[in-house]
């Protein structure tokens, strides 16, 4: 790779030891991805929860940060994904002494780096949304797609030492959606239905990250009337990365760079169409039983209108089964102060900050709690949960109330 004189400077150790082995990984993922030179970034998003890291990864960090002795800091603004737990439900989670005291060595460890605890995977919504042209270096699938398709900023999936790396050097190498030749439309998705509800965004987006299917492929989407909202897009894309590992889409007349097709794609593009029954046909894939063990409205974080939706629909009702809603440590004091946390609790749920679900250990909370049947309204996590031992149901958000009432989830 092509370095400019700061980054020669930072190889040969002059800004210290861990921004010199930071960029000594970046240049090895950019001489995988065969990019030419590092494009600077003005904010990083680590996905870094303890479950991934283990007892390994943890200590890595801690080395890291041991050798800043107080310097060699992130020198752009970055944020972390949820982590694996919110402490304060961590034991009725049924979460491990051992899994608590790894994810307070993490923090430490990040803190000690610059690395600011946002704790959210919709940083988009709630902390510096990035702007049209914006390279950044991103890690969570859904945050990726949708600052790359609706801000129209620039960023490919970063792992979680790739993430950390930019942050240190304030650069990322130049390849993949970086470039733009590799934001052009590979496939063209004709859509006959637009949906209503936060679930069939999530389902359609999961149709089409099938038929897409891979991390390369672009697909231009037509046909969705009215302008969607940030909650119904965020579900779509998220789905779509979960299902299809895509990392950015176009929107005809919609999203920024796709103001007409020809911005985006030829006219001479693979098509296909996609239906109502199709999305519906993906949600009855995952009604597999009538019995709810628990309701998790999760993956990505709720919004405040989210929340302030779950309440209503609690109101005067009484949870026979669990019911978990989990948001961003941002959202959560403006939920209670808004009343919306106590009206949900008054019903029996609980509303958990800063984490994610199926990245707080879902195995082991399933086996803990006895949770096997598991209903909520977002496609990304049924697509996530049956690799944990969960047998998952995707409804709506107020069939999946209706479930927390009852234990049971109606069949429609």
């Amino acid at each position: 790779m092509k370095l400019n004189d700061e980054e020669q400077d930072i190889l040969a150790g002059k800004a210290g030891p861990v921004p010199q082995q930071a960029l000594q990984h970046q240049i090895k993922v950019g001489d995988f991805f065969h990019a030419k030179d590092f494009v600077p970034v003005t904010q990083a998003h680590i996905m870094a929860d303890t479950e991934s890291l283990g007892e390994a990864g943890v200590q890595w960090l801690e080395g890291l940060a041991a050798t800043t002795e107080g310097q060699h800091r992130v020198r752009i603004p970055t944020i972390t994904d949820p982590r694996g737990t919110d402490f304060a439900k961590a034991e009725w989670l049924g979460q491990t002494k051992g899994m608590v005291d790894l994810e307070h060595r993490a923090i430490v460890a990040f803190e000690k780096l610059g690395v600011a605890m946002t704790n959210t995977c919709i940083n988009y919504q709630t902390i510096q949304p990035p702007t049209r042209g914006e390279h950044t270096a991103f890690g969570d699938t859904g945050v990726v797609i949708y600052a790359n398709s609706v801000c129209g900023a620039r960023s490919n999936f970063e792992g979680g030492p790739s993430a950390l790396s930019a942050g240190l050097t304030g650069r990322t190498p130049r390849y993949g959606f970086h470039l733009p030749g590799q934001r052009r439309g590979t496939l063209r998705i004709q859509v006959d239905h637009t949906p209503t509800t936060l679930n069939g965004w999530g389902g359609l987006g999961g149709v089409i990250g099938r038929l897409a299917g891979n991390y390369w492929a672009v697909p231009v989407i037509e046909g969705i009337e009215g302008a969607p909202r940030s909650d119904q897009l965020k579900h779509f894309g998220a789905s779509m990365a979960s299902f299809g590992s895509i990392a950015l889409f176009h929107l005809v007349g919609l999203t920024p760079e796709a103001t007409t097709l020809s911005d985006v794609a030829a006219n001479d593009l693979p098509a296909h169409r996609v239906g109502k029954a199709d999305v519906e046909a993906l949600q009855k894939s995952y009604h597999t039983d009538d019995t709810v063990d628990v309701v998790v409205f999760s993956a990505p974080q709720l919004s405040l209108y989210e929340l302030g939706d779950l309440a209503s629909l609690c109101e005067g009702r009484k949870f026979s089964v669990p019911m978990l809603a989990v948001t961003s440590p941002q959202v959560k004091p403006d939920s209670d102060r808004m009343g919306y946390t106590a009206r949900i609790e008054a019903a029996g749920g609980s509303v958990l900050s800063g984490m994610c679900f199926y990245q707080s250990y879902a195995r082991e909370i399933s086996e803990a709690r006895g949770w096997k049947r598991l209903a909520t309204n977002s496609a990304k996590l049924v697509n996530i949960l049956g690799g944990y031992g969960y047998r998952p149901m995707l409804a709506s958000m107020e069939a999946c109330v209706d479930a927390a009432v009852s234990g049971k989830m109606v069949r429609t």
